[in-house]
Parts: C-alpha cells; structure tokens; sequence
C-alpha cells in the first residue's frame, strides 16, 4: 500500500524543508495548511504516519496523543519537540506516541530517524499481511489437472505470472477466475505486497469511482473523510478487477489512463498520484461483442487483451472431476461436521455425466449439499440433487417418445441452445483445421470469419494449431 504520510510542522520552513527531502519509495508526503484549524486537519487525513510539532497538540499533549491512538486506522505518530528533554521526550512515549524527536538536531539526522519509523511500520504490517496469507495462500497445484486442455492452459500460466503484464482471465461463471488471480500473484515477485479485489458488478455506480480511485475530504456531499481507493490500497502488489464488463464507459476512459500512465486522480484532487500496481481484470462476458455493441471501450478491450487466459470450462475437462469432488470432500468434512469418507460408484459417474453450466463453483455447492444430506459414509445417488437422478435416455420404447439428456434438465432454453452451439461450433472447427492441417489463414477463409476471430474462438474451446498440422498425431 502507499504510505501517506502528513506533515504538521510549526516551522514552516523545516516543514517545507523535510517536505522536499523525505525521498523514500512509496511514501506520499503532504503538508497542512496552517492557515486553517490544524489538529482537525490531522485527525481526518487518514495519514499512516503523522509528524506533528508538541505545540500543534492540543492541551493537554498526553490526550491528543490519546486521540490519535483512537483513531479508525491507528497511524505512527511522530512528535517533534521544541525541548530537548529526555523527561518530556519519556512523558510523550508513555502517552502513546511512537518516536519522539528533537527538532532543532541536524536536518539530515531529522530526516534519517523519520524515515527509519516509516520503514519500521512498512515491515510491521508486511509482516502481518504473510502472516495472514500463510493460512490460506493460494497454490499452483489448486489447478492440478489430468486433462490435456488444462495443462497445456496451466502452461501458460506459470510463464506470464512472473511477469507484470496486465491479464485478462475470461471464462464462463465459476470455472475459478478469483482464485486463479490469486494464485498469479502467490507466484509473482509481488507477493509481498497486497492483493485487493474490486467487484464492478457489486458495486453502484455512484461509488465506484470513488471505491476505484478514492476521494478528498468534502469532494462531495457526505464525503466527510479522505478515502483511499483501491488503487492506491494496492500500491506495490495486485489489483484484481472483477467483471470487467460490468464497468460504466465513463470510467472506462479514466481506467484507461491509469493503465497507461500508472497514475489515478482521487476525486476532488488537485494532482494524481502514482503508484505501482499490477493490474488482473475479469470478466464471463465477451468483450468483442460488447464492444461492437459500444458497451465496452475499444482502446480499453485491446489494453487489457495483452495476455488473455480463458479458463476451460469444466464440462471440457470432465477427467478432472472425480479429483475435484474427493477434494471437496476432504475440504468440507471437518466444516461440516460429518464423516463423510467416499463418493459411490454410481454418484461419480453421475457428476462426471454431468454438464456443469456453473462449473467448480456449482460442483463445491453439490458436494456440500450432498454431504449435509448424507446418512452414511458413502455419498449416493439418492444424496445427490434431482438434476441427477436420470439417466440419459435416448428412446422410450414402449412410449415411442424420446427423451431429452439429463444434462438439459434445470436449464432454460436459451442456455440449452447455447450449449448445443458452443459443441457444434467446437466440431466445426475441429473439422475444418483437420482440412486446412492447422493452417489458420486457410481454416478462417473455409470458415468466414476474420482471423482474429478464428483465433479467439480456438482459445475458447482449448484447440491448437499444432494438433492438426500433417505428421502430428490427433489429440483425442
């Protein structure tokens, strides 16, 4: 996070002085207008660190230090003393204030003690922050898979986290694009730093500005107190932007200058403010579309399309779910509260016959059910939700009338159509890259669409060129 931290110096030249000279990264130095009611100043700017002369206290000292302790977000208070006195410097420290210096010692010394308390409280809440993370730090094995799509995506993965390039992780609801996040920065060099979460969908439009970029004190109506915005709370480490396109345009231009010049403008403020922050986006909808609806910036789609991750689907990769459903077992067992051990035969392969419109979110929520529900150690069929309960039938002979695959069944028609297209689009492709031996050029010209467009959609459903050149052998 960037530090902010305020001056309240009743000399205003060695205020103007220290102002100049405070050079560490990631500290923002401002300064209080003495022309106003100072102390009010002070305790509303929400300041990490506070540098503030004794005489600026208001009497007694020992109960403004007090106050300042008090506060929502505790800050690190240093009092510069107009004495040199060992006594009063004791009293201060007694009263709660972090460090307490002598005003009048040499400016460099001034300078060196102050950043050395700033450095001090950057370690301490670092420290808090891992110890935090220790508990539930996100892994590259959460992603272990068996299927060949998933590995070769994982692939990608682990070269681009490393990096600082701006991602893009689409995908259909619940395939897990928050938790991949957190895993690209468990494995970047910005581990250390913070992991901060906006969901533009949840919030209202109103307050998303201010949530994304923060405001100053009396920006607006109600705005009574200085607010860090995301950006600013992510300063050194990662923000990950949840539903990217759910974002109004007219922020959509302001996000595009903070991607371009790393520099966001609370609102109110007079001057942006810089900072250092990996930028994750997200989204289940498709941005091509919804930029050629005008939803969505064309300038914004293409600067965060850097590097794109499409997690597959979870229907794409079914050899993964027998892994997945003991593994939430396991997970859920002690939450629970019951001893529940295995999965049967049969439940299995209904999960694995499954379709999961609502993926890894949707199968956690049916293994949970399913255990609350269960009697024994062995979660059945019987346990499981009525979606499961049919087997696909093809014809009922002695009605002649044909049945629907269970897969159909809790959908509405839309999202059937939509399945069926996203299978016959997936041969399709199949099909004609066959043809064209994985010649993308030849295969978007049999097909009738753009290259690009071919390209993303082979992203989509997890098809590569290489599979379909001359010589290589078909991945089933």
């Amino acid at each position: 996070m960037l530090t902010r931290m305020v001056l309240a110096v009743k000399d205003l030249q060695l205020q103007r002085r220290l102002e100049e000279q405070i050079m560490l990264a990631d500290i923002q130095v401002e300064v209080v207008d003495q022309e106003k009611n100072v102390w009010q100043q002070v305790v509303e700017s929400c300041a990490d660190i506070i540098v503030i002369s004794d005489k600026l206290i208001p009497e007694p000292i020992e109960s403004g230090i007090a106050m300042l302790n008090e506060l929502p977000e505790i800050p690190t208070s240093v009092i510069l003393g107009e004495t040199n006195s060992a006594e009063v410097q004791a009293t201060y420290i007694a009263a709660g204030a972090d460090s307490v210096l002598f005003s009048g010692i040499a400016l460099q010394s001034l300078i060196n003690a102050i950043e050395a308390t700033a450095e001090s409280r950057r370690q301490a809440v670092q420290h808090e922050r891992f110890d935090h993370r220790g508990k539930v730090k996100a892994k590259l094995s959460d992603f272990a898979s068996n299927s060949e799509v998933m590995q070769i995506f994982m692939n990608d993965v682990q070269m681009v986290a490393p990096s600082d390039s701006l991602l893009l992780i689409t995908g259909e609801t619940g395939v897990g694009k928050e938790h991949l996040a957190k895993v690209i920065h468990a494995e970047s060099p910005r581990v250390a730093g913070p992991y901060v979460v906006v969901n533009i969908a949840a919030l209202p439009e109103q307050l998303l500005e201010s949530e994304l970029f923060g405001h100053k004190q009396g920006a607006f109506t109600g705005a009574t107190r200085l607010h860090r915005g995301a950006f600013e709370q992510a300063h050194g480490g990662t923000i990950f932007l949840d539903e990217i396109g759910e974002m109004p345009l007219h922020l959509q231009a302001k996000l595009l200058r903070v991607l371009q010049e790393y520099e966001i403008r609370p609102i109110g403020a007079e001057k942006p403010t810089w900072v250092d922050v990996r930028v994750i986006a997200a989204t289940n909808r498709d941005l091509e579309e919804e930029v050629a609806k005008g939803n969505f910036r064309k300038d914004l789609y293409y600067r965060l399309s850097v590097v794109r991750l499409q997690i597959p689907s979870l229907r794409y990769r079914r050899e993964d779910i027998p892994n997945l459903a003991r593994r939430f077992v396991m997970q859920f067992k002690h939450k629970i509260g019951r001893d529940v051990r295995q999965i049967s035969e049969s439940a299995m392969s209904a999960l694995c016959r499954y379709d999961w419109p609502g993926n890894i979110r949707e199968l956690m929520n049916v293994i949970e059910r399913s255990m609350l529900l269960c009697r024994s150690s062995d979660i059945t069929v019987e346990n499981l939700p009525n979606v499961f309960q049919y087997e696909d039938t093809v014809l009922d002979e002695e009605n002649g009338v044909q049945h629907a695959p269970q897969s159909w069944r809790g959908k509405s028609l839309g999202e059937v159509k939509e399945g069926i297209l996203e299978e016959v689009e997936k041969l399709y492709l199949q099909m004609v890259l066959k043809t064209t031996h994985g010649r993308l050029k030849d295969a978007s010209q049999v097909a009738g669409i753009t290259s690009r467009s071919l390209y993303s959609k082979m992203k989509k459903h997890g098809l590569h060129k290489e599979t379909f050149k001359k010589g290589w052998k078909e991945r089933s």
